[in-house]
Parts: structure tokens; sequence; C-alpha cells
């Protein structure tokens, strides 16, 4: 978020008018004219990026000002004022129309060819001739780039400047940004020999760079004056002078150009490994005499003894040197850092290391027995630390997509990356995240290859829990991968309680880390609850790691009664916000995996868990909603569930209790009932269970309208469900005209108003009409599957397909 003073800029930066940004536009423009360039003109370059970076929307300046900014941008020497009118130019179109944009002609340093705007809308910006080539200027270039060529183009004269040539065109250090941001939006722009010379200097700068310091200024003293101190070795992050080749995680007072280039390339060369198997393979031909080396580099004592690497074409050669560089990291990280940052340093550098060792070996499944040892001992020495769990992600890929060619027993890693992770870090947002990445994009991967996934979703819900907001978005994606027949019904269970959960989740952190009272002196009883070995079975099965201990506890009303005061924490509550969603997308993806008998379980505890839900608001009315909803969808899919759990169905429409506090899902029981009841749907479907169900209805209608202020809904509910059931056994229709004669007359005492009154005589009356026609009260009221669902026009034996033809070749014949 933004501070206030950030938002009110931005705000005035979307709301200033036309006039007043057309006179602001001719100042700076009298600005840039003059001759000198103080604060003023920072100050307003500034406002002009803001105001041009605030809008959704591409503006385009004054070709005047447009041309000035541009000449700034290439030919100015002050930085500051090249670094801002690039900034302004990459937010804003070209002067006089989309077709003109700028490039590069002949592959020439940039400057500005003209001193005036393009005259036709077919001319463009042709950048060339004496001036240096920025990072600046190439960044405007590669912005507004308008096809393939052209990056291809500012691709080449970048290489170029790799190539170490003393062109003096563009700092290596600027370069490879810029590479990096046209590898990652268009790898298709670079051709064959960009690859191979990129590759090429990477292997130098990756493995050839100095093991000496840069050089550094001595502060001199009483008997000597300024001069430059003799240049030391580097050294490892223990204080050890470093051995073997520089990498990453080498130290030093200062770095040489080499150096730097290597801690560059390094962050580019996971994604560089990604992409240039993107580009067409062109000549591949073994360069045997390219010996990659830089300008002044000293080649360790390793290196010059691996000369078969040499003999290797680039792409190859670039991936042995990538394999060794990061053997070397992954050795170097076992080291005592000195310093708390070197030690976050090392993992950043392990996580990257193992993810390139991955990329390496996916390219070539020959390193994959070469790579094993070395991650597997990494996996040792890390599994047991958990301040180390980010690099473990890593790892459980680099097993999952190897494992099983190298034969290596996975399970320990899954254990902890799904087991002892969530359960011991549920709290870390980096966790939690890059967690459910690795799931997302390995969904396939895990339920062929990791037969017990599923059953860790207890620990992995431990996640939603405590961050719901931030990924339940995720979860919609994860989730479906956690629903099989075996885990269907338990995790119904734990969706439903995941409010539960967040609240055991808030009293463990609490009970390790505060007192039993809070500092105000109110004691809180859920804590102690927590604490109490009485209710101790409770909380740990809500925090249990692994499914199959259960569906659910027995004692549930108990553990929300303790929960009782969390119901209003804000954490529990944004928790619940998150379960109808996520119910949603169970119930979509558990009819396409379980069968008739797991989904008449479902059923089973949509009507229990009706009234087991933790007191919270809104939330007991959302879930009612979501079970109604799924339950029609079940019962449509399935319409023998309605016979195959006709018990429960009619137990739970036959008490009156349920109607006042779950109307909306008492309501589907009963359509539900009145519905599919029936031998059209069910043969099974006898007289006996028509006549039970009709009568349990009979005694709801009468005890609600005979006593209290029933709601208009639930009374046409069971009118229209009762009306249907004598329809299919026509000795029950007597006492259902009966009841609908005495509305007929009046006899509605117990509505509420007139409106009311008018909706429940009105359905009676209709309902009164049909059932003296028993033969059409059925076909109305019970309509065969023909009827609802027509298909006239595909019925070759209907009259109706001839006529539809006919008229349609009346309207579409010509008069």
């Amino acid at each position: 978020m933004y501070s206030a003073g950030t938002e009110s800029l931005i705000k005035q930066a979307r709301e200033i008018g036309e006039v007043e940004l057309q006179k602001f536009y001719s100042r700076i423009t009298k600005q840039l004219a003059g001759k000198e360039h103080g604060h003023d003109v920072i100050d307003s370059l500034q406002r002009l990026h803001l105001i041009m970076a605030s809008t959704k929307y591409t503006r385009r300046l004054p070709v005047e000002l447009h041309q000035r900014l541009l000449s700034f941008c290439v030919s100015s020497s002050v930085e500051q004022l090249t670094v801002l009118t690039s900034a302004v130019l990459r937010e804003t179109l070209p002067p006089s129309g989309p077709e003109q944009i700028y490039t590069l002609h002949d592959y020439s340093p940039l400057t500005s060819q003209r001193n005036t705007a393009p005259s036709g809308p077919e001319e463009i910006y042709t950048l060339h001739d004496h001036s240096p080539l920025t990072s600046h200027t190439a960044a405007l270039v590669l912005s507004q780039a308008g096809s393939k060529e052209d990056l291809s183009a500012l691709s080449s004269l970048l290489l170029r400047s790799l190539d170490g040539r003393p062109a003096g065109i563009l700092s290596h250090l600027h370069t490879l940004p810029l590479l990096n941001s046209i590898i990652t939006y268009c790898p298709e722009s670079l051709t064959e020999d960009h690859v191979t010379l990129l590759s090429k200097r990477l292997v130098d700068w990756l493995r050839y760079a100095s093991v000496q310091q840069g050089g550094v200024a001595s502060s001199g003293g009483f008997f000597t004056g300024p001069r430059i101190r003799q240049p030391g070795p580097v050294v490892e992050l223990d204080g050890c002078v470093c051995g073997d080749f520089f990498t990453v995680l080498c130290v030093s007072q200062a770095f040489s150009d080499d150096q730097w280039m290597n801690l560059y390339s390094f962050s580019l060369l996971r994604h560089w490994l990604i992409t240039y198997h993107n580009v067409t393979d062109g000549n591949n031909s073994t360069d045997a005499d390219d010996r990659s080396e830089v300008d002044g580099s000293v080649v360790s004592m390793v290196s010059a003894t691996s000369s078969s690497s040499r003999l290797l074409p680039p792409k190859e050669r670039l991936r042995e040197k990538s394999f060794e560089y990061c053997q070397r990291l992954i050795e170097q990280s076992d080291r005592k850092a000195l310093k708390r940052t070197d030690t976050e340093l090392q993992k950043a550098c392990l996580v990257e290391a193992v993810c390139i060792l991955d990329g390496v070996c996916v390219e070539d499944a020959g390193c994959v027995y070469r790579a094993f040892p070395c991650v597997k001992s990494l996996f040792g020495r890390l599994n047991s630390d958990l301040s180390c769990s980010r690099v473990l992600l890593p790892i459980a890929q680099f097993y999952l997509n190897h494992g099983e060619a190298a034969a290596v027993d996975s399970e320990c890693v899954w254990r902890c990356v799904f087991g002892v992770l969530p359960a011991e870090c549920f709290n870390d947002p980096y966790l939690a995240h890059e967690t459910l990445s690795f799931i997302r994009a390995n969904q396939l991967q895990l339920h062929s290859s990791v037969p017990l996934y599923s059953h860790y979703f207890p620990n992995l819900l431990k996640f939603l829990a405590w961050d719901s907001p931030g990924l339940v978005s995720d979860y919609v994606d994860v989730l479906p991968s956690l629903i099989t027949a075996g885990t269907a019904v338990e995790l119904l269970h734990s969706l439903l309680d995941l409010p539960c959960l967040t609240a055991a989740l808030t009293l463990q952190l609490r009970s390790a880390c505060f007192p039993v009272s809070e500092p105000g002196g109110r004691g809180l009883s859920s804590l102690e609850a927590f604490r109490s070995p009485a209710h101790r079975g409770l909380f740990l099965f809500l925090l249990r790691g692994e499914a199959g201990s259960g569906d659910t506890m027995d004692r549930l009303s108990v553990l929300h009664d303790l929960l009782m005061e969390a119901a209003d924490w804000s954490r529990v509550i944004q928790s619940a916000q998150s379960v109808p969603v996520l119910l949603h997308v169970y119930f979509n993806t558990v009819t396409t995996v379980s069968d008739e008998r797991l989904l008449a379980q479902l059923v089973l505890v949509l009507l229990e868990r009706s009234s087991l839900l933790l007191n919270i608001p809104r939330y007991t009315a959302e879930i009612h909603r979501v079970f109604s909803h799924h339950l029609l969808k079940l019962c449509k899919l399935h319409p023998s569930l309605v016979v195959d759990q006709s018990r429960e169905l009619l137990e739970f429409a036959g008490t009156t209790t349920n109607i006042n506090s779950k109307e909306d899902l008492y309501t589907h029981v009963v359509w539900v009932l009145d519905e599919y009841l029936s031998v059209s749907f069910d043969s099974r479907c006898s007289v006996d269970l028509v006549t039970s169900c009709f009568e349990t209805l009979e005694a709801v209608l009468f005890e609600i309208t005979s006593s209290g202020s029933p709601s208009p809904r639930v009374v046409t509910s069971l009118l229209s469900a009762l009306a249907k059931l004598a329809s299919r056994s026509h000795d029950l229709i007597p006492r259902v005209s009966l009841f609908l004669s005495k509305l007929r007359n009046g006899a509605v005492s117990w509505c509420g108003s007139e409106e009311d009154v008018v909706a429940v005589v009105t359905r009676g009356e209709e309902l009164w009409s049909l059932l003296k026609l028993p033969s059409v009260a059925l076909s109305v009221l019970t309509p065969p599957p023909l009827t609802t669902s027509p298909r006239w026009h595909g019925d070759a034996n209907a009259a109706l397909p001839p006529r539809l033809r006919t008229l349609t070749g009346l309207t579409h014949a010509k008069i």
C-alpha cells in the first residue's frame, strides 16, 4: 500500500485537466530549450513521468517536447536527465501515429538523426551515428520495438558489445539486463549465432573469472602517501582463501569487472538455460579450437585440466560449466558464514543452484547420475533445518523430475515437504506461496509419482487456514488434485471445519508465546481449553498431519462451544469467508471422481453438518445456501440417491426445528423428495414410500400452520410437495383437497401480511384445480422426461421437423 502522501500525488496526477496539462508541456519545453538545466528541470521531468505513468492510457506528447526529450535521452551527459527522459519516453507514444517507432540503423550506436519530428505517418525515428549507446536509450528502443526484426537487430548490437571488442558502446553490466528483457518477451528474435555467442561469453564469465581481488586504493598513513594496494586473493564466506574458481559466494573488498560479470551471469543463467533451446537449432558444429577466456582472467588449476569440455559445442559446454558452478556453490554453502546476511545469500544461491541443476538434467539426462549424490547429500543436511525450508522445494522438484529415472526412494522428501514444513511453518507466507506454486505446476506428476500426496491435505489446508485471503485463488486450482474417492468425505469435513483449524493454529502459537492470561487480565477460555488434557484430543485431531484417522470427531459440538470466543477473530472470519468458494469447487469436482455410493455418503454429511457449524455471523447461512444448490445437482445427477437416503431425508424434513434455522436447505430437501420419489426416476419407489413421505410432510404442515407464523415459502413448498405426491397415489388426493379447500375458505390466519395471504391462497387454488382431474395433475405436476426435455426438432417420426424445414425453405426462398 502507498502512503497517504504518495496516494495524494498519484490522484493529482490522474485528475490533471487538459488545459493545465498543455500549459505544463509548454513550460517543460521552454525549460529544456534553455542553456542550463538545474533542479527545476529535474523536478518538472519527475512530475511529467508521474503524470505519464499514473494512468492506464498511453499519452502522446507534443511533437516539439517529444523531440527535445529524445535529444536529451541520446546525447545528454547528465545521467539523471538521461534516466528521466528515457523513463518518460517509455510511457508515451511516438508523435504522429502508432506506425512510428524507434529503431536501429546498421547496428550503430544511437543518436538522433534529425532535429525535427517525422513529417509523415510512414516515417520512423532512426537512431544512429555518433553518441554512445547507453542502457537507457537501448531500453527505449526495446520498449518501442515494433517487430521481431527490430529486436533481433538490437540483440545483434548488444551481443557485439559482448564480443570482446573495445568499442565502448555499452557497459557489459548494462547489456545483460537488456538481453534478459529480450529473452523474456521475445526469445524467438534470437538467432542461433546469438545463442552461440552469448553461451560462449557466459562460460567465460562463469568459469574463468579472476580469483584475485580488484584494485583497492590505500588510505595511506603518516609516512606513506596514497597508493594502490596490491590485490590479494578472494576469500570464502568463512574467511578462508578461495582455492577454486570464483563464484557468487566469494568475498572480496573490491570486485574486478570479470567478477561482476560472473555475478550477473549467474543471475541470468537459469533463465537462459530455459530459453535457449526454444531458438531454432542451426549449425551445432563443434568448435575444437574454441578456448574462451577473458582479458586479465586467471584460470584455476581445475579449469586448466578440464580440456575435454572445450571440445563440446557452446550450448553443451555452457551446461557443463553451469553444472560445475552449481556443484561448487553447494559445496560453498556448507561453510559457516561470518555474517548473517551471507547466510541468507547462501540459501538464495542454493535455491538457484538446485533449480539450475534440475534444468541441466532435464536437458541432458546423463547428468542425473552425477547430480543426485550432491542433491541427496544437500537434502540430508537441510531437512531438519526449518530455516532452510525455501531450499527444500527446489530439491523436491529435482526428485520429482528425476527420482524415478535414478531409482531413488523419494518418500522422505515428500514427508518433509508435505508433512513437516506445513505443520511447522504454516505462518510463513513465502513458503506457502512456493509450496502451492509447486503443487499447481506438478499436479499430474504428483498424482502419478506420489501416491500419498492427497493424504497430506490436512497439513496443506493449514496454509489456507492461516492466510485465506491471499491463498484462496491458489486453492481453487489445487483443491481438485486433493479430492479422491478415499479422501472425499474427510476433506469435506475438513473444509467445513476450516475456521476451527484457523482458531486452533492461532491458539497453538499463543500457547507457545503468551501466558494463559492476556496483558489486560482477561483470560482466554479457548486457550485454557487448548492446554487442558481433557480437550487435547479434539485439538490434536484438528491439527493432524495426514488423512485416515477418521472423517470427523464425535464431540464436534463441544469443540464449537470451546471455540465460541474465536468466532469474532478477524483471521477466523476471513477463513470462514473462503469456505463457500472452495465448497463449490469441491462439489463440482467430487462428482467426477466418486461413485453413487460415495455420493450417498456426501448427502448424509450435508444433512448432518448443517447443524454442526461454528457460529460465525453469516457463515451458517452461506453454507446452507451452498448445500442447497449442490443437493439439487447431486440428486438431479443421480435421482436414485433420494430413494437410497429416503429415511434420512424424511427425518430431516419431519423435524420442524429445521424450518426456522435452515429454511433454505429445508425447502430444497422438500423439493428433492417430491420431485424424485417417483417410479419414473426409480422403480424401487413404492406406494408405501410415497405414502410415508406424504404423511411426514402433512404432519409438519399441520403443525406449523396451527402454531406460530410459518414462512409462506415453506408453506407453499409443502403444499406443492403434498399435491405432487398425491397425484402419484390417488388415495391421498382427498386429504390434500381437504386442506386446500380450507385455504379457499380463508383459513390463513397464520399469515403475517396480505401479500403472503394472496401468495398462499393462489397456490392453493391452482393445486386444488389440478387435483380435481387426477390424470391431468399427474402430467402437470410430474411431467415425463420427454415433455421436460423435448427433442421434437430431431425426431424423424414427428410432423414438426418437416414443417420447420418447409418454413425455413420459404423464408430463404427468393420472392
